[in-house]
């Protein structure tokens, strides 16, 4: 534990004015009163208390915030009291202690409580005096370090709450860095393996592109040099939970992914600023539309720089941020700038907003507000980065999630614009469909009578309202074309097991299965919202496989003649799910090809050898032979771990032959036995997924050998 002497040094280095003995006694109190106290950890209770204060130290704070922190836990949990606390240590540590006390009372994550009720009661105990929100975010950012010691679903709760509430509340008041660590100390709890596989594939791209970021580190000191701008560079990694919301955003994986690092640029004044911009655009090539001035127009907390993504060495986009020392204070400590103390003085920064008026800002629209929900909608305009607000042509606001589309816009208007919508004018300019709305925009929708929604739309749609919308009338325009589909599947299935699709039939089918009629059941069928199988086994469990049964693999092909056998064609391996096409052969046996096989068009010739065949639709047992080529790491464990991942997807491997022997890499084939094809591209997206595995493909012979036959 940091112990009173190491505290008041951390303090001292940024205020020699300190107050120490008064530091010395809140330490001395605060240890009183929380012993005999302990941590989940085991470790003595007040050394949560220290290490917040600590936090608070490196942000440079005034003698009754670190005082706060201090004792932020002593009227809650101890016997001491706010009268106690006020006449040691005044009157204003104890209203901060107090406002921690009662923010911590909140029960943010109660699911009892709406969470526009939670903003409300945040909003209105920071209103007296901020100081007490950046107390609670020193302590929540303590405990989520610490969060491994408490039970998981514990854990779960905090590291939501956090993600929901804390994280994008630091970063609302403009505490960038905090907002990005609570986020990833959430992301560790929430979803480890995404995170750890964002790690993976940082540690294995670092060691095939080497250290990039102090390679255009130095490019950029270089440049400024020759241009006589004096300046500090530092260069990172993003945090992987920012990477990872990227790539859901974006919809790409991490190798497509290009501003995965990030510069700054501190320059001496708000003139170099601007000639830093011009060096960077004449020495790399600007990315447009990734440009922001934060200088000439400043955020509301204050923040200050200007945002540029230009294409680095070997065509990797980097950001970078260019600012003064003064607005580089403001954006790594936002509005706690404010109470900044530098050699003993309370910092004069021009930049620093002042959080009272910040606040006053946020909170005095909402006074005696009854809405909760407008409370809400309004409180996430101000706080959420997500959300993008658009106008309509009169002027009207529609709220949608970032990366909304006009699709979007007009669903969100009226369904029936959204049905009509053939386009639309952002701006009064006319863009596709597909084009992201941006904060402010001004939407026209134009409708056209007689338009449908088309399928395309769901790619588009990001809404679930708009989608919801979009599937339901697709459904309704495919209705018929379902129903004759489910007629023909349904014919099909009972033909299989030698019986009929009478009328009589097919109403007990929708009986037996709790469907209103006979048409509802077949465009349910057509749909693939139910199977023939389910149909055929309502009327005559007796005649088919009981659930759960595999598919004998000699009936597993039918359209078959009586006695006929089959055998998979070894140029491409058909497998269950596929369409597939037979060729007889001398044997009078029939071999099985994929419908895309290369092979069909040796016999093109002799279409009387072709046979219309497909496969059984039950459960096929894990069978049939698939080769994958793989590329890997040469690494140890790497084949092992592969082999394991294969082994957990419940697939048999039957053969591994190595064709290609690298220092770093290895190439290998693999057949593996699978149950059909939907099971095949599992395992090549789980094999994907993988950092050591560099490539994966189906292996297919070319034409050219011999075929094989029976």
């Amino acid at each position: 534990m940091t112990s009173a002497d190491d505290l008041i040094s951390l303090v001292r280095d940024y205020n020699p004015k300190t107050n120490e003995q008064r530091l010395r006694d809140a330490f001395a109190f605060g240890e009183e009163m929380h012993e005999g106290q302990f941590r989940h950890s085991g470790e003595p209770y007040f050394t949560h208390p220290v290490a917040v204060a600590a936090i608070l130290t490196e942000q440079r704070l005034d003698d009754a915030t670190i005082i706060t922190a201090l004792l932020h836990d002593t009227i809650e949990d101890t016997k001491a009291n706010f009268e106690e606390v006020s006449s040691r240590f005044g009157e204003e540590v104890a209203m901060l202690v107090d406002g921690v006390t009662k923010l911590t009372n909140l029960q943010l994550s109660s699911r009892e409580t709406k969470q526009a009720e939670n903003f409300r009661k945040l909003f209105m105990a920071m209103s007296k005096d901020l100081r007490v929100i950046l107390v609670k975010l020193a302590d929540r950012l303590h405990n989520m370090r610490t969060i491994r010691a408490m039970r998981p679903e514990k854990q779960a709760q905090k590291a939501r709450e956090t993600m929901d509430i804390y994280a994008p509340l630091a970063g609302r008041m403009g505490m960038q860095w905090m907002r990005e660590e609570l986020e990833d100390l959430a992301f560790k709890v929430l979803n480890p393996e995404g995170r750890q596989s964002i790690i993976r594939r940082f540690v294995t791209l670092q060691r095939e592109t080497g250290d990039v970021i102090h390679r255009i580190t130095g490019d950029m000191r270089l440049e400024l040099e020759k241009a006589g701008i004096e300046a500090e560079v530092f260069g990172r990694a993003k945090k992987p939970y920012s990477i990872w919301r990227k790539m859901q955003e974006k919809d790409q994986g991490f190798s497509r992914l290009s501003d995965i690092y990030g510069f700054r640029v501190i320059t001496r004044s708000e003139e170099d600023c601007y000639r830093t911009l011009g060096t960077i655009h004449q020495r790399w090539r600007a990315v447009p539309g990734r440009f922001k001035d934060y200088i000439s127009q400043p955020k509301s907390n204050g923040y200050r720089s200007i945002h540029t993504t230009v294409s680095g060495r070997d065509g990797k986009r980097v950001e970078v941020q260019i600012r003064t020392r003064q607005m580089h204070d403001v954006a790594e400590s936002g509005v706690a700038a404010h109470w900044s103390y530098r050699d003993g003085v309370r910092t004069e920064n021009p930049f620093a907003v002042d959080p009272a008026k910040w606040i006053a800002s946020l909170t005095e629209q909402f006074d005696g507000e009854d809405d909760h929900d407008e409370f809400l909608e309004a409180v996430k305009l101000e706080m959420y980065s997500d959300q993008v607000f658009c106008f309509t042509p009169k002027g009207d606001v529609i709220k949608l999630p970032k990366g909304a589309t006009p699709i979007d816009f007009a669903y969100a208007i009226h369904t029936r614009i959204g049905h009509a919508c053939v386009g639309a004018k952002v701006d009064g300019i006319r863009v596709p469909l597909w084009t992201r709305l941006r904060n402010g925009q001004s939407v026209e929708v134009i409708t056209a009578e007689g338009q449908t929604p088309q399928v395309s739309w769901l790619e588009i749609a990001t809404t679930g309202k708009a989608r919801t919308a979009i599937r339901r009338a697709l459904r309704e325009a495919d209705r018929e074309r379902f129903v004759k589909l489910g007629h023909e599947l349904a014919r099909s299935a009972f033909e299989h097991v030698n019986k009929k699709a009478t009328d009589k039939a097919l109403e007990t089918a929708a009986r037996a299965l709790r469907v209103s009629d006979v048409t509802e059941l077949l465009a349910r069928l057509g749909a693939a919202v139910i199977t023939a199988h389910d149909v055929v086994q309502a009327v005559y469990p007796e005649l088919t496989d009981k659930e759960g049964d595999e598919v004998s693999p000699r009936r597993a092909v039918i359209g078959l003649e009586p006695g006929q056998k089959f055998e998979r064609a070894s140029c491409c391996e058909p497998l269950p799910g596929e369409r597939i096409i037979g060729i007889t052969s001398r044997g009078q046996g029939v071999v099985v090809h994929s419908a895309d096989c290369d092979r069909l068009g040796e016999f093109e010739d002799q279409m009387d050898r072709w046979v219309d065949v497909h496969w059984h639709s039950g459960t096929h047992p894990a069978v049939y032979g698939v080769t994958l080529e793989l590329t890997i790491g040469n690494d140890a464990g790497v084949l092992g771990r592969i082999c394991t991942l294969i082994g957990e997807k419940k697939a048999n491997i039957s053969n591994l032959e190595f064709k290609d022997r690298k220092p770093d890499f290895y190439r290998l084939m693999i057949n593996v036995e699978l149950r059909d094809v939907e099971q095949l591209h599992s395992l090549i997206l789980m094999l994907e997924a993988e950092s050591d595995v560099a490539a994966v493909a189906r292996h297919r012979e070319t034409p050219g050998t011999q075929l094989r036959t029976i």
